[in-house]
């Protein structure tokens, strides 16, 4: 049974000492072997679609350091792509998409949006099988509001800018585009249970670009929808929301989408961090560059944390994904100071 993972347990609300360790990007370029594996793949998303290679690069993090949790290695980008939008990756560039239009959103097809994304839940299943018992399998996907930006700008922005302007021009569209996205991203999570996730995680990246009314509109109440649905077939799963950048909205967000943790960035205060965990697990929240820079910068930055949260539910983990050029070493010693080793 999942509930005697460690993660599971501080999922529903027990505090674990010292707690269950994972990084968002721990499979990623950071590891040679990785590196390796993306080299032999061809290309992104070919490693994303084939279980074989997949699953591969998924363990790679688990065997190297014991994480206590595994998240399934895809991109939040498959959704659309699953709904017929093109979808590359370029070095230097990241994804590129072609630009959807208020015309173009009902045309999206949610047929064979399942059978599309099947190489997907056949990597969670063998995952499943293949990771040690202890160790929690997470399934996630991207929130409706960080997915229309790359959508609508056809890549990443520094501030979305063309996400939001289309949201204040085409108000109906956006609402249309968001709500599809919640359903089809719901029945997505929902068959990544099915194929053996413990729990999943909705990364809404680029909440903190957000007014306080938007983030109500396109935060908020698509997560909220996307937590209902899941929550409606498998009400005893776990939800994790991580809207970075929320600021004071952290609450809010956890209140009013239901989900049952919250990720935190690294701009969040472990005062307020202290606050949200009263009302249930929290995750976070070193800063990436500390794990960059290593040493003193490294041990105080993790040892300020585990002060703070030491006594409620908690999951240690960065404030967002880990960098390329993160050393392994840096990490090594991350690991042993959160579990208390020495050497």
């Amino acid at each position: 049974m999942s509930a005697d993972r460690k993660m599971m347990r501080v999922l529903k609300g027990e505090a674990v000492f010292p707690p269950p360790l994972w990084m968002m990007r721990q499979a990623g370029r950071y590891l040679p072997e990785y590196r390796e594996s993306r080299k032999q793949a061809g290309s992104f998303l070919d490693l994303c679609y084939s279980p074989d290679r997949a699953v591969e690069v998924t363990l790679q993090p688990i065997e190297r350091f014991g994480f206590d949790a595994s998240i399934l290695f895809s991109d939040i980008l498959v959704v659309p792509h699953a709904l017929g939008r093109d979808l590359r990756f370029e070095e230097g560039r990241g994804p590129l998409l072609t630009p959807i239009t208020p015309g173009e959103i009902d045309a999206l097809d949610t047929e064979a949006f399942h059978v599309n994304l099947e190489p997907v839940y056949e990597t969670v299943r063998r995952l499943r099988a293949q990771l040690p018992h202890e160790t929690t399998l997470i399934g996630f996907c991207g929130a409706p509001w960080t997915v229309a930006t790359y959508m609508i700008a056809g890549h990443g922005t520094p501030d979305q800018a063309p996400a939001r302007l289309f949201a204040y021009r085409e108000p109906e569209a956006f609402r249309k585009l968001l709500a599809l996205l919640a359903d089809q991203s719901a029945a997505y999570l929902i068959r990544q249970i099915e194929a053996g996730a413990d729990t999943v995680q909705i990364f809404d990246s680029w909440s903190g670009v957000l007014d306080e009314a938007s983030f109500e509109a396109f935060c908020v109440e698509p997560v909220a929808r996307i937590v209902r649905k899941v929550h409606e077939v498998h009400p005893d799963v776990p939800v994790i929301g991580f809207p970075k950048g929320a600021g004071t909205l952290y609450g809010t967000y956890r209140q009013k989408t239901g989900v049952t943790a919250l990720g935190l960035d690294w701009s969040a205060p472990l005062s307020q961090a202290i606050e949200l965990q009263k009302q249930g697990a929290v995750q976070g929240n070193l800063d990436p560059l500390r794990l960059v820079a290593g040493g003193k910068a490294l041990s105080d930055g993790v040892a300020a944390i585990l002060d703070a949260l030491k006594g409620g539910p908690f999951i240690f983990n960065l404030g967002h994904g880990i960098v390329p050029e993160t050393p392994i070493v840096h990490v090594e010693a991350m690991v042993r100071q959160v579990r208390g080793e020495t050497g």
